[in-house]
C-alpha cells in the first residue's frame, strides 16, 4: 500500500437533527462568505473602497452572495448539464448536493456588482478591485466541501498521495458497505484505483496561492484594472492546468482533441481577459485609500 493513500469515507452530512440535515458542502459556503465578510471589513475600515462605510459594504455583500448563489446554479445547469435538470427542474434546489460553476457565479458576482456600483456611483472596476482579494478563500472551502462530497475526483495515479473514491470505484467495490470496503483498502486490493485528488489541489491554488499572492499585491494602491485582472488571470492558469489531472464532467466527457475540457475552455476566455485588463493598468488611474 502506498504510504498517504487514503480511503475516502467521509459524511457529506456534518450534522443529522431529525429531518433537518445540515451538510459540510454548505457550511464550506457559510465558511466562505463569512471569511469574506472578516477581509473587507477591514478593506473598508483602511479604506481601500472611498466613500463606502460598513452598511455599504454589507448592501455589497448582499449582492455578491446572491450573485455567487443564482450565477454559480445557473451556469453549472447551462453549462455542464441542461438536459437533467431540464428533466428533473427541482433538482436545482438541491444546492447541498453540489453543482456550482465557477464562471457563472463569477459573471453573477460582476452582474451584482456593477448594479450595486451604479447605485452607489462608483466605477465597476474599482468594486472588482475591491471585492477580488476576497474571492479565494470561497474558492478553497468550496473545493474542500467538493472533496468532501467526494465529487470531481481526478484521473488514476501511482502518486504516494492518492485518494480511493468509493463513488468512482467499479463493480464489486462499488456495492460494498463501508466496512468490507475498508477490509479490501487495508488490503491492498484498492490501490490501482486511487486517484489525484484534484479538489485539493484546487482548494490550495485556487484559495490558498490565489489569496496570498492577491492579498499581499493588493496591500499597496494599485492600478485600476491590476487586481482583477491579476485575479481572472491566475484563476484561469491554476484551473486549466489542474484540469489536465482532473476527470471531466461524465455528462460532457472531453469537448474536443481528446483533452479539452469544458473547464478549461471557459478559462481561456478569463487568461485572455486577465492578460488585457494588465495591459489596460498601465495607464489606468490608481485609487487612493480614504476612509469613509
Amino acid at each position: 500500500m502506498h504510504d498517504l493513500t487514503y480511503l475516502h469515507q467521509i459524511d457529506p452530512i456534518a450534522l443529522a437533527l431529525g429531518p433537518l440535515k445540515i451538510h459540510w458542502y454548505g457550511l464550506m459556503y457559510l465558511l466562505g462568505f463569512a471569511v469574506a465578510w472578516w477581509l473587507g471589513n477591514r478593506r473598508i475600515r483602511a479604506g481601500r473602497l472611498p466613500g463606502v462605510d460598513g452598511h455599504g459594504f454589507g448592501d455589497l455583500m448582499f449582492y455578491a452572495m446572491v450573485g455567487v448563489v443564482l450565477g454559480g446554479r445557473l451556469g453549472y445547469i447551462l453549462f455542464y448539464d441542461l438536459h437533467t435538470y431540464i428533466a428533473h427542474p427541482l433538482q436545482m434546489l438541491k444546492l447541498w448536493e453540489g453543482g456550482m460553476s465557477f464562471h457563472g457565479g463569477l459573471i453573477g458576482v460582476v452582474v451584482a456588482t456593477w448594479w450595486w456600483s451604479r447605485k452607489h456611483g462608483l466605477h465597476v472596476m474599482d468594486t472588482m478591485e475591491f471585492i477580488a482579494p476576497l474571492v479565494p478563500p470561497g474558492l478553497g472551502f468550496g473545493r474542500l466541501g467538493n472533496f468532501i462530497n467526494g465529487e470531481l475526483w481526478g484521473k488514476p495515479t501511482d502518486a504516494h498521495w492518492g485518494v480511493v473514491f468509493p463513488n468512482a470505484l467499479p463493480q464489486p467495490y462499488a456495492s460494498m458497505d463501508p466496512q468490507a470496503l475498508r477490509a479490501q483498502f487495508e488490503a491492498g486490493a484498492l490501490d490501482v484505483f486511487a486517484r489525484h485528488p484534484s479538489q485539493l489541489y484546487q482548494a490550495f491554488l485556487e484559495g490558498l496561492v490565489l489569496f496570498l499572492v492577491l492579498w499581499l499585491y493588493s496591500r499597496k494602491p494599485r492600478p485600476r484594472y491590476s487586481v482583477a485582472g491579476l485575479f481572472v488571470l491566475l484563476y484561469g492558469v491554476f484551473r486549466f492546468l489542474v484540469e489536465f489531472v482532473r476527470v471531466p464532467d461524465q455528462q460532457l466527457d472531453y469537448i474536443a482533441f481528446g483533452w479539452l475540457t469544458m473547464g478549461q475552455l471557459l478559462s481561456v476566455p478569463l487568461i485572455l481577459l486577465g492578460l488585457f485588463w494588465l495591459w489596460c493598468s498601465r495607464s489606468a488611474p490608481t485609487l487612493q485609500p480614504r476612509v469613509a
